[in-house]
């Protein structure tokens, strides 16, 4: 990217509106548009002050385009830290490309992905970290991604590395300088001190890096799966969560022979419910590989809701649904599985009391009269640990971030190691800098071509 030009973008979805808006930003932003724009009060744009709005045309030549309303933004109290012009236009597609096309004339080249905010953090508007929150805060569908995307982008996260890394560095620098009087045996660096930042350090890691399980499923939603035999209502249920009817039902026992996937946010989290083909002995080829993706289903799950019909079961059958419970629990013994009774409108008291005492914790509802569906909301809600949110703490959602904490997490505890065992200074230096390196890579402080292509190619073009 040559950072020097002046680059144009629809910073609006595309298609057709009531208005659009079109970016232009770069050192020569605003004479541009002051080239195409007249102002109904005759203003020239390039002696109007920052942050203000200019109602006139967009013309070329004789040639009127639209009625605009054009902001002035000047660097470095911009976005992107330059000279900046944001033009509103009518939604027309026509009209949009109109003036994109004229913009370009005048000598601006169209922007690349994520280009306006790669130019943000170049001229520290923004650290990396906060740059990313950026893209995280388009995507957000949900309440609780929403919330840590804005405390990510207004520094929380990476505020809390900063200040750990300058901690880290100013002992860094001692350790370095002690180097320099090896030959003297002095200690410029108080070890018990290290020793405690050292600590706190490692326990700051591990809180971020554990947060990651639960700021990963809220980005991207909790994959449920509704496993169970065939006719017991999983389809009913996955409508009933849905208040549609998503699914097709029906008395026929292998109706679901494919999963079917649809999203419902909970109190602020996404939940993604999968209905599966119904678990059974068959001979039918296509209800075989149904059933064969329901395990695939289960695999990737996050909790497996397993459903049973409470109006068919017997002594005999309660016993089977323990054992079928007994081997999904041994083979994901680390999923939550919630147990459901199905069709509870169909039974007596006594069954009701026999089936409780059987098995603990199940959850009486009916799909189809949809009763016990806001318990079960509760249910689901309670397996997802959402306190640090409520609390405001920090939560990581980005892989790219998890993957440095671990390996920074894994030189602190190299250089904790060596103040245990007295590790000559030298040998500790080392492991200092690659932690310092890993923490610099998730703000920005350290980073190549590479690694900023990767990120700001998953932008869309106009941000």
């Amino acid at each position: 990217m040559i950072l020097q030009d002046t680059i144009v973008a629809l910073a609006t979805p595309s298609g057709a509106g009531a208005i659009a808006v079109i970016r232009v930003s770069g050192e020569d932003a605003i004479t541009l548009a002051a080239d195409i724009f007249q102002s109904v009060s005759g203003k020239d744009l390039n002696r109007q002050k920052t942050h203000t709005l200019h109602l006139g045309h967009l013309v070329d030549g004789d040639k009127v385009y639209d009625q605009v309303l054009v902001s002035v933004f000047k660097g470095p109290n911009s976005y992107t830290g330059e000279n900046t012009v944001e033009i509103s236009c009518h939604g027309s597609t026509f009209i949009q490309q109109q003036i994109i096309q004229l913009v370009l004339r005048k000598g601006a080249k169209m922007a690349q992905p994520g280009e306006f905010t790669l130019r943000a953090f170049l001229n520290g508007k923004l650290d990396l970290s906060q740059a990313e929150a950026v893209a995280d805060l388009i995507a957000s569908d949900n309440e609780a991604s929403h919330q840590i995307a804005m405390q990510q982008m207004r520094g929380g996260f990476s505020n809390e590395i900063a200040k750990l890394r300058e901690e880290l560095l100013n002992f860094a620098s001692l350790i370095e300088l002690e180097l320099d009087f090896s030959e003297e045996d002095v200690e410029f660096a108080d070890r018990t001190q290290f020793n405690e930042l050292i600590q706190r350090i490692d326990l700051v890691l591990k809180r971020l890096i554990d947060s990651f399980a639960v700021g990963n499923v809220i980005k991207n939603g909790i994959p449920v799966a509704i496993v169970g035999e065939p006719n017991v209502g999983k389809s009913t249920l996955l409508n009933a969560l849905l208040n549609e009817e998503r699914a097709i039902v029906s008395d026929i026992a292998g109706t679901t022979r494919d999963t079917i996937e649809d999203e419902l946010v909970i109190d602020g989290i996404g939940f993604r419910f999968i209905d599966t083909a119904g678990i059974r002995e068959t001979v039918d080829v296509v209800e075989s590989i149904g059933i064969k993706k329901t395990f695939e289903k289960m695999e990737q799950a996050q909790v497996v809701v397993y459903l049973v019909d409470n109006s068919k079961l017997t002594d005999i059958g309660i016993a089977e649904i323990k054992n079928e419970l007994r081997r999904i629990e041994e083979q994901y013994p680390l999923k939550p599985l919630l147990v459901i009774g199905n069709k509870s409108d169909m039974i007596q008291a006594d069954t009701r009391a026999t089936l409780e005492y059987e098995i603990p914790n199940i959850l009486l509802i009916s799909a189809k009269q949809k009763i016990g569906i806001d318990e079960l909301k509760e249910r689901l809600l309670s397996f997802v640990n959402t306190g640090a949110l409520r609390n405001n703490e920090t939560i990581v959602t980005n892989s790219r971030h998890y993957d440095a904490l671990l390996k920074a997490l894994e030189e602190i505890q190299k250089v904790k190691w060596g103040l245990e065992t007295n590790l000559p200074a030298d040998l500790m230096a080392i492991d200092i800098r690659q932690a310092l390196y890993y923490f610099g890579e998730i703000t920005g402080q350290v980073t190549n071509d590479e690694l900023l292509g990767n990120i700001f190619a998953n932008f869309c073009i106009g941000k």
